[in-house]
């Protein structure tokens, strides 16, 4: 009898333009990804329990008004809905309370820490405490990265894994958290996943190998469960060998390095 896969949600809309090889690298993970409009997904809230897995995937949501990912997530945080008198963000909220998983990739990412659900210190949803802004160079980044795995993280999307390479494309990558007091606390809760790296896996605040200056070479956070994850880098951009900058020049591995993160919230799923 063949396993029924995971049904995953994938949000797209309004700015959103990397949803496609987002539900492609679901597909290969081993989930039924659907593609749904952000207005839907935010006028009918309700919807979002059908799922195991929401995506938010990368683009210019709302145009970057207010700032990358801003406009969404004061609407999410501040906006009731008419007939049930709650927010959006409650209905996050309670996705995560039932054990499923969530993950916002670069402008996902963005909206994710804007809208107070990374990285969520305490459990303390809603509230911001950091937050991504424009790169030290000021200008567009679009390059590949190395990036080194916290091995002391919880994060469940990247179990097992040492060094990846992922592409970045950005304006506003930088990643600031908002006291020493709580980057200690990320430090040694494991919720810096993944940090900016040079070849060598070594972790890096020079550019470009760090290619936006965040602190602490931040390039991935988790939230307390390690099931809400955000990274700049866009692992839907590395599932085929093919989309490595120098396959005809190398040896590259038939899957690329970012299948893996889907791959393991897809075994966290089925084995939960």
């Amino acid at each position: 009898m063949t396993r029924k896969r995971p049904k995953s949600l994938v949000v797209f809309g309004n700015g959103i333009n990397c949803e496609n090889e987002t539900a492609h690298a679901n597909r290969l993970a081993g989930f039924e990804p659907e593609l749904v409009h952000i207005d839907e997904f935010v006028e009918r809230p309700g919807l979002i329990h059908g799922y195991s897995f929401i995506n938010f995937p990368g683009g210019f949501l709302d145009g970057d008004d207010l700032g990358s990912a801003k406009a969404q997530a004061v609407k999410w945080k501040y906006q009731k809905m008419a007939d049930t008198g709650r927010r959006f963000l409650d209905e996050l909220m309670k996705f995560v309370e039932d054990g499923k998983v969530i993950m916002g990739i670069c402008n996902g990412f963005q909206l994710l820490v804007k809208t107070g659900l990374l990285p969520a210190l305490g459990k303390t949803y809603g509230r911001q405490s950091a937050t991504l802004t424009a790169n030290d160079l000021g200008r567009f980044e679009d390059r590949w990265v190395h990036l080194k795995a916290n091995r002391f993280s919880h994060c469940i999307f990247t179990s097992d894994m040492d060094k990846i390479y992922l592409p970045v494309r950005h304006g506003e990558g930088k990643c600031i958290v908002d006291s020493t007091g709580s980057l200690s606390a990320m430090k040694k809760g494991g919720n810096i996943v993944l940090q900016y790296a040079d070849a060598a896996g070594e972790v890096s605040m020079s550019y470009p190998d760090n290619p936006n200056g965040s602190m602490e070479a931040i390039a991935a956070i988790c939230d307390d469960t390690g099931r809400v994850f955000g990274l700049m880098p866009h692992p839907e951009a590395f599932v085929h060998r093919t989309q490595h900058p120098r396959w005809t020049r190398e040896e590259v591995p038939n899957e690329g390095d970012g299948l893996k993160i889907f791959r393991n919230a897809c075994k966290y799923i089925s084995e939960s």
